[in-house]
């Protein structure tokens, strides 16, 4: 199925989590906050949040400092 990633089209297996895809992009070790069609996705539903068809997902590393 299409989705976006950063404005980006990308096709991902139906029925996919948001943690399988964290997963697949390499990103399992980053700190990254993560929207999906504008809302907020905790981390804590990474793995129970399904991707659909044509969402649009956002996904910033999160970086320290002051």
């Amino acid at each position: 199925m299409q989705i976006y990633i950063n404005g980006e089209e990308k096709t991902v297996a139906a029925e996919s989590s948001m943690a399988a895809l964290i997963e697949q992009l390499a990103l399992t070790d980053k700190r990254v906050a993560v929207e999906v069609n504008e809302e907020l996705v905790p981390r804590s539903t990474f793995e129970q949040h399904l991707i659909q068809a044509n969402d649009r997902i956002e996904i910033i590393n999160a970086v320290g400092g002051g």
